[in-house]
């Protein structure tokens, strides 16, 4: 199915994101990427474009309201309109408690909940002056199953899942609003762990029972095709092999 509409991806770089702008825009979409870093930016742009879709991007710093403002521009200046925000950026540098990183829990609750947050900010002015709009959060299921290491980065993902309901239920008929929550996927997830033995742990499960992130892909892509009054409000996707 089709998928003709205007989609703002965070995080769009690597990853989920990266998987996801690839499948949308081959089903018809023009989508807007934004990431910390310029060069993966530009790569997934080219991709997109080299298989016949339109692609834009940005610089884009979660953690900075007005990178989100100018994000969301970016796709109203040049694409006309804003129909989808997946807010998919998301760090997490997990550890157990007593090792004491609350530089990462800062930057956890930085990125993973006041991203999030900035990213609705910018985009609900323009779903309400369009009438309508969708909205999809990309969370995990650590905070579906709480384990050691992960309290903070799995009370962010909780933070986002409660701000979400309670969005789709202020939303009203125009708005749609989604949750994804991804178990194990195989990505650069542990690149921003701090804790050398917590991210070793990681990287072996990882290797060992990790899906591709295209399968999280899927996932968001059919929440966006049903029809404007079917709300598809939560989406769990994880390995079979995941506890």
């Amino acid at each position: 199915m089709n998928i003709e509409k205007v989609i703002v991806i965070t995080g769009a770089g690597s990853g989920i994101g990266r998987a996801t702008a690839k499948l949308l825009a081959s089903r018809g979409a023009r989508v807007v990427l934004g990431g910390r870093r310029e060069a993966p930016l530009a790569a997934v742009a080219r991709e997109v474009e080299q298989a016949g879709s339109q692609a834009l991007y940005k610089p884009t710093d979660v953690t900075r309201r007005g990178d989100l403002e100018a994000l969301i521009g970016l796709a109203c200046d040049r694409l006309g309109r804003l129909d989808v925000l997946v807010n998919n950026a998301g760090i997490g540098p997990i550890s157990r408690f007593d090792a004491l990183k609350v530089a990462d829990w800062d930057a956890m609750i930085d990125v993973n909940i006041k991203g999030v947050l900035y990213g609705i900010a910018a985009a609900l002015p323009v779903f309400q002056r369009q009438g309508s709009g969708h909205i999809v959060n990309v969370i995990s299921t650590a905070g579906l199953k709480i384990v050691p290491t992960m309290g903070v980065y799995a009370a962010t993902k909780n933070a986002v899942r409660t701000i979400t309901e309670a969005l789709r239920q202020e939303a009203g008929p125009g708005l749609r609003v989604t949750e994804i929550s991804p178990g194990m996927v195989s990505t650069d997830f542990a690149a921003s762990m701090t804790d050398a033995a917590v991210k070793a742990a990681i990287q072996k499960r990882s290797s060992a029972i990790a899906i591709p992130p295209e399968a999280i892909a899927r996932g968001i892509a059919f929440a966006l095709e049903q029809p404007p009054e079917v709300d598809v409000g939560s989406i769990v996707i994880r390995p079979t092999a995941q506890d």
